[in-house]
């Protein structure tokens, strides 16, 4: 008994410092080569054609929403177990999981057919391209047939995460990474045995690495169970366990989806200027995630232990997760910002010769880079407050950092500057955000 309450309750007795690093450092490591398997992905996609590359940046929108979805709701998941489980009730926590992922399959479903019945029509919203919509739904077709996959997925991402076996999700999401990485070229351009399906061969890619990880999640749930367990009893409709799951779950899904709105936004004020500034944007949100991805990571290990010490009444622990999530996550995006001022033209050429586009991505990143230090404010105030179960306050931020302020921004310097209008919205809303995020996390952040 006593050796299983120790290790029950390490997350609120084991030395902070140490305790963020060995929840936060496997998922640091996963998002890293999530973030090399987006660059090589985009990467060899562009090498079908540049038309191919445009059709990506224009689904990407869709495909962020999806996932946006299953992280999302996979957040309230994670956070109402943590929460549970700091108080002590593990009943409470094994139904969060079951109706989670019961839930999550009504939503795999709806998704599913709305994001093909509506991307013909989406498409051509941003092109008139017969080739680039023809690309974009020859991937489409493909790459939403998996969201089955997504979805439970990242369920059983954040049920693990929730118990603090961080370890699995790396595992899991590496092996996913990697194996896409390895299919990408040969499907695409048909290695060995196998035909070369272009287009078709990057999505089947991404599918089949999706997949991979959910089996790995099953695999290791029957073969080595964890805390919480998900069982027939549980799936009985509790309208409290729902109302919970959903009050952290939208606003943590609408923080997640609020990217594809500005993106669709700002690719409709570009698309007035060159198709080349789409494309531009579209590689920029590839690149973006070696810093913003790894900084998800230190926010993935810190939101299962707010909500446990939360949950247990150790309110001065959670202050401290916070201050040393935010310090981390600042280190990330200062060196960021350091790469993208010294190589902007070597990296936006990852993914393109064209001359103009190496141009006008050199001063895109230049720009948009100057408001990535101070983003680590609101990208760890906002995961924080997800964790204590408060999705509310946390998308107050998301709302400010990629609709109320940037759009607008973007839409007035693009009248006045151009193109670099829009880059400059970047730093402008990251800045603007900061200061949001303080006062929101800081009144939001005590005790219930």
């Amino acid at each position: 008994m006593g050796k299983e309450s120790t290790n029950e309750n390490f997350m609120k007795e084991k030395p902070v410092f140490p305790l963020i690093l060995s929840m936060a450092f496997p998922m640091v490591i996963s998002m890293l080569v999530n973030s090399l398997y987006n660059i090589v992905d985009s990467f060899f996609v562009a090498r079908i054609s540049e038309d191919a590359m445009t059709a990506l940046s224009l689904v990407y929108p869709v495909q962020n929403f999806i996932n946006a979805v299953g992280i999302g709701f996979g957040i309230g998941i994670n956070a109402v177990i943590a929460i549970h489980l700091g108080a002590g009730d593990r009943e409470k926590a094994n139904l969060a999981a079951t109706q989670g992922l019961l839930l999550g399959v009504v939503h795999t479903v709806i998704l599913t057919a709305g994001a093909i019945l509506i991307m013909p029509r989406f498409l051509r919203l941003f092109t008139d391209s017969e080739a680039v919509a023809d690309l974009g739904m020859r991937y489409s077709v493909i790459v939403f047939g998996f969201t089955f996959f997504i979805i439970i997925g990242v369920a059983f991402e954040k049920i693990f995460q929730a118990v603090g076996r961080m370890k699995v999700s790396m595992l899991s999401m590496m092996s996913g990474c990697i194996l896409n990485i390895i299919l990408d070229p040969v499907l695409i351009f048909g290695l060995g045995p196998f035909p070369e399906m272009g287009i078709e061969g990057a999505a089947l890619a991404t599918g089949l690495g999706q997949a991979c990880s959910l089996v790995i999640y099953l695999a290791v749930y029957f073969i080595r169970p964890i805390r919480v367990r998900v069982a027939a009893k549980y799936l009985a409709p509790d309208k409290k366990m729902i109302a919970r799951l959903y009050s952290v779950g939208i606003p943590a899904t609408l923080n997640m989806a609020l990217p594809s709105v500005l993106i669709s936004a700002l690719n409709g004020i570009l698309a007035s200027f060159s198709q080349v500034y789409i494309l531009v944007l579209g590689i920029y949100y590839k690149l973006q995630t070696f810093l913003y991805l790894p900084a998800n990571g230190f926010v993935q290990g810190m939101r299962p232990l707010v909500g446990f010490n939360y949950g247990a009444g150790e309110y001065r622990r959670v202050k401290k997760i916070y201050d040393i999530v935010l310090c981390m996550s600042g280190v990330i995006m200062a060196a960021g910002t350091v790469v993208c001022l010294a190589v902007p033209g070597q990296l936006i050429g990852l993914f393109t010769e064209n001359p103009e586009t190496i141009r006008a991505g050199e001063t895109a990143l230049r720009i948009i880079s100057a408001g990535f230090l101070v983003s680590a404010v609101s990208v760890t105030s906002s995961g924080a407050l997800e964790g204590l179960g408060k999705g509310t306050p946390s998308l107050i931020i998301s709302l400010s950092r990629y609709i109320i302020v940037i759009i607008p921004a973007a839409f007035i310097l693009s009248r006045l500057f151009g193109a670099a209008g829009v880059w400059n919205a970047f730093w402008i809303s990251e800045v603007v955000t900061a200061v949001v995020a303080y006062i929101v996390y800081k009144k939001s952040s005590g005790p219930a």
